[in-house]
């Protein structure tokens, strides 16, 4: 109703699970990381509770599409069966011939037993999700831990994941389930979002519905109440963003503010005594009237019953815009007398410096790794590119008089560059730099030992043991999922990681992801530690 009003392309809060609205906040992320290195344990229960709404059915289905080709997987959605009605229903979803008549739990458990053998035999995995978990009976839990006794020398042959809300974790406590309790290999609680997380979270979906960079629909205090009202429940966020952009849309506002989400939390939680036969908000009323004078009109337009107008009127306010501060009177003027605009080897060595290494190379990007440093040279075409690195990193320039010059960059801030100017930092307009630069730029960085290439499945080395421990320090885990061979764990795993960092998600670890990697444990310098070296002076 109100998107087109916005500019946007569809109604970006809607309740329905759609998977280009993904959101992964670091705690789906974790929760998705525990599920997976849970699955390659190989055997066991693994465990994800949540309230309502914060996210569960995502980290299924992020979940199901993390798991290898070779995974059978078995999805109970409603598990208020009794014992045979749910091993009936498994062998239903694994494919498994039963007589329906005539089957017993002996029966179908013989059944199973022979299908994960012959499923190990070929190599495959068995994988059985539980959703809603918390309405199971005790005498079904009790039948669903006798299933993970079906197994081999070395390993379960059943992999089980049952999903709930918190009261799920709090049956599985009580003593006559310790058994199975004690057989939980992974478990996570999925916490509701922060408010940074539902700012970010709210960014995230306006801007995948179309909402460009320079414009804001929600105040900050709009925020704020959207994150006190849901709680940071991620269904209600929807409902409330859905309902305030629907009264901006109403009060011909520009973006919601704080007394739209207000309004908006009455509406949709019922809250302060509301009653089937309460009138509707006056905001509803408008919006709910306006959207019918828009169909209206659109049914005119296409009956030729209205001509176009000469000059169509702006839909929304665009977001005010902010004045920069005047750069450095030293940029002004000719631009090869700025202070930023150094020789090519110049900036090199002061990137070398930055890294604390004393004497940098004959050649500012080496072919070769120099004091466990190596050089990665691309190209972009946009700024908006270069700010998917934190780290500083040297632009190859090319001045007015056709002569080769470098700029060390450390920041982007709005329409501004941060860039090296001797031992100070200048603040320089893009539209001041844009005119110089290509696209070619370098970094420096720091890759585990024995990469020299990218990383897949199959590969074997200490390059892979060291990703497979930069990934488990990055979860928190003790134990990382391969002690030198990439294996399908671990590539499900990387795969998670380039699609939460907006990386090509081909489970191949190349430079990018390492960098990625590298930025995420501080191993790289960063940015704002590279401006804080030339601010203060210090060299790390």
């Amino acid at each position: 109703m109100y998107h087109q009003y916005f500019g946007l392309r569809e109604a970006p809060f809607s309740i329905a699970v759609n998977p280009r609205y993904l959101f992964m906040s670091p705690r789906h992320r974790d929760a998705l990381a525990h599920l997976l290195y849970g699955v390659g344990a190989g055997g066991g229960f693994i465990l994800l509770t949540g309230e309502v709404g914060t996210g569960k059915t995502t980290i299924n289905r992020c979940l199901l599409e993390q798991l290898p080709d070779d995974t059978d997987i078995a999805i109970i959605l409603n598990p208020a069966l009794n014992a045979l009605e749910l091993l009936a229903s498994v062998c239903d979803e694994l494919g498994i011939d039963c007589d329906t008549r005539h089957h017993s739990l002996k029966s179908l458990t013989d059944k199973l037993h022979r299908f994960l053998l012959d499923n190990h035999a070929r190599g495959r995995k068995t994988v059985l999700m539980i959703d809603e978990a918390q309405h199971l009976d005790f005498d079904v839990l009790e039948q669903i831990r006798l299933l993970t006794n079906l197994e081999t020398n070395h390993e379960k042959l059943l992999q089980i994941v049952l999903i709930g809300q918190p009261e799920l974790a709090a049956m599985l406590r009580r003593p006559e389930l310790r058994q199975l309790n004690q057989r939980i290999t992974a478990r996570y609680d999925l916490g509701p979002l922060s408010l940074d997380e539902t700012r970010a979270y709210i960014r995230h979906r306006l801007q995948v519905a179309g909402l460009t960079a320079d414009r804001e629909l929600f105040a900050d205090g709009a925020v704020r109440a959207i994150h006190r009202r849901s709680r940071g429940i991620p269904r209600l966020i929807n409902l409330l963003c859905d309902r305030s952009l629907l009264g901006a849309y109403g009060g011909n506002k520009s973006r919601a503010d704080r007394a739209m989400v207000e309004a908006a939390a009455r509406e949709v939680m019922g809250e302060e005594g509301a009653s089937s036969k309460r009138r509707r908000p006056a905001w509803v009323v408008a919006a709910l009237v306006g959207a019918v004078i828009a169909a209206a009109g659109a049914w005119l337009w296409n009956r030729g019953a209205l001509a176009p107008r000469a000059e169509a009127p702006a839909v929304a306010a665009a977001a005010p815009a902010r004045v920069a501060p005047e750069a450095p009177a030293a940029n002004k003027g000719s631009t090869t007398a700025a202070p930023w605009l150094q020789p090519p080897d110049a900036a090199g060595q002061q990137l070398w410096a930055l890294h604390a290494v004393a004497v940098a190379p004959d050649q500012a990007c080496p072919l070769e790794t120099v004091a466990g440093l190596a050089c990665y040279r691309d190209a972009v075409r946009t700024w908006d590119a270069l700010q998917g690195y934190d780290r500083p990193l040297v632009l190859e320039l090319v001045t007015p008089e056709r002569f080769r010059a470098a700029a060390l960059l450390l920041g982007i801030e709005g329409q501004r560059a941060r860039l090296a100017a001797g031992e100070t930092v200048a603040v320089v307009p893009l539209a001041e730099l844009t005119p110089l630069w290509s696209g070619e730029f370098y970094l420096l960085w720091q890759p585990p030992e024995g990469f020299d290439g990218p990383l897949s499945l199959g590969d074997e080395g200490p390059a892979v043991a060291a990703v497979a421990r930069m990934l488990a320090r990055l979860d928190g885990q003790d134990r990382p999922l391969t002690q030198g061979r990439f294996n399908e764990a671990l590539q499900s795993r990387v795969r998670l990681f380039q699609a939460s960092n907006q990386l090509a998600a081909d489970g191949v670890v190349g430079v990018r992801t390492l960098l990625k990697l590298n930025e995420q444990l501080g191993i790289d310098i960063t940015r704002s530690l590279a401006l804080s070296q030339l601010e203060t002076g210090e060299r790390s």
